[in-house]
């Protein structure tokens, strides 16, 4: 009881004891009640005997063993790869097959996780794998920013174990043997055709695993998980996190980024300057300096683009107020002459907006002279059969 006790945030030794000692006045003073406890802590297993908080963390990490599922066409073997999570105050455990070990397999595991759970810790605990932590180190590793993603999209954070310090890991390598043991080993005569039908095996096995009775502590993994971590656990979000990858792209000076041979517009200010890519299924945003300076629908054929209007330079968004009809309203403005001129030039182009420039060169000529000239001029070059802003 003490033993559970402790794994409650704020729970001291020192506060048990004062409780036990309300109970019995004529009981152990502190030195021998503490000495008994740690003489009796001593009994059970290691990972049993690490002291975690109630929802504090939770460990993850790849299981070494494998297990075959047959491809029922061809026959082939194709292994499967087994994910494993452990709540530390608990040791209450999550597991499940997966074709890969790659970063969408990965992310995918931890959010069928934290289902499986029904919350989220305050800390995850990785091992150094390359997956999760772009670059190891003691102090302050580097982690995957897709990963990074995920913690704060779920509210908390992932502090990997210590290089070479297993017993920072103690309580997945455990679970990672638990699982190994108790299921992978009663799974090694069935021949599974599909992953669905693994995971249904998995999910069984963790059943009877989590709910199997502990042998020198009272209770079951679940029982405790009842009691200790399910209501430490932080709520879940009200969306489910979508992978998302991360990338990194340089301005071009036509202020578009490429992205799998298509391209998005950001503002003309970014030229040159290198951006991060934020990828998912359907989007497609950019950050600079942890800011979201534009966000896109994600393009699937290559060679298109999508540009966002307000990411031009002025001079360019100046040009592309034009419209055909506009500029034909203008030109009635002036006269009819001049209306037919613009029409004329329009139509004569295999696409319209390819006359933009010469009609813009008459608006421009509607600035430096009077309607009256501009009109006779436009009249005389359609005398001539001359369609041309430089025949004007």
């Amino acid at each position: 009881k003490i033993h559970r006790e402790l794994r409650r945030k704020g729970v001291t030794l020192q506060l048990l004891w004062q409780e036990y000692k309300q109970d019995h006045p004529d009981g152990y003073q502190y030195s021998q009640f503490c000495e008994h406890y740690r003489r009796w802590r001593r009994t059970i297993d290691i990972t049993m005997r690490q002291e975690h908080r109630a929802g504090e963390k939770l460990f993850v990490d790849w299981a070494g063993q494998t297990v075959g599922v047959v491809d029922s066409a061809t026959g082939e073997i194709r292994q499967a790869y087994i994910f494993v999570a452990v709540l530390g105050a608990s040791n209450y455990t999550y597991a499940e097959a997966s074709w890969t070990q790659d970063l969408a397999s990965w992310i995918a595991a931890h959010t069928r996780a934290f289902e499986f759970f029904g919350g989220t810790p305050a800390i995850i605990v990785p091992d150094n794998l390359t997956t999760g932590v772009s670059r190891p180190c003691r102090y302050e590793p580097d982690i995957n920013p897709a990963y990074h993603d995920l913690a704060q999209h779920y509210g908390t954070v992932v502090i990997p174990a210590r290089v070479r310090k297993p017993k920072d890991k103690a309580k997945v390598e455990n679970g990672v043997l638990q699982v190994s043991r108790s299921i992978l080993a009663e799974l090694r005569n069935r021949t599974f055709f599909s992953l669905s039908e693994l995971n249904q095996a998995i999910r069984e096995g963790l059943e009877t695993l989590n709910y199997r009775p502990f042998q020198k502590l009272e209770g079951s993994r679940y029982s405790h998980y009842i009691s200790l971590d399910r209501p430490a656990l932080k709520p879940l979000p009200t969306e489910r996190y979508e992978f998302a990858q991360w990338k990194k792209a340089r301005v071009n000076i036509d202020y578009h980024i490429e992205v799998d041979a298509n391209y998005y517009s950001v503002p003309y200010q970014l030229i040159r300057r290198q951006v991060d890519v934020r990828l998912t299924s359907t989007t497609v945003e950019v950050l600079y300096k942890g800011k979201r300076v534009a966000s896109h629908g994600r393009l699937y054929d290559k060679g298109r683009y999508s540009t966002v209007f307000e990411h031009r330079p002025p001079a360019h968004q100046k040009y592309l107020q034009w419209t055909p009809e506009r500029l034909i309203n203008w030109a009635n403005t002036i006269g009819p002459d001049t209306a037919q001129m613009v029409q004329t030039i329009m139509r004569r182009r295999p696409v319209p907006e390819q006359g933009f420039r010469s009609c813009l060169g008459l608006f421009r000529l509607g600035k430096r002279y009077s309607p009256e000239r501009l009109e006779a001029a436009c009249a005389r070059a359609l005398a001539l059969g001359a369609y041309s802003y430089k025949s004007v």
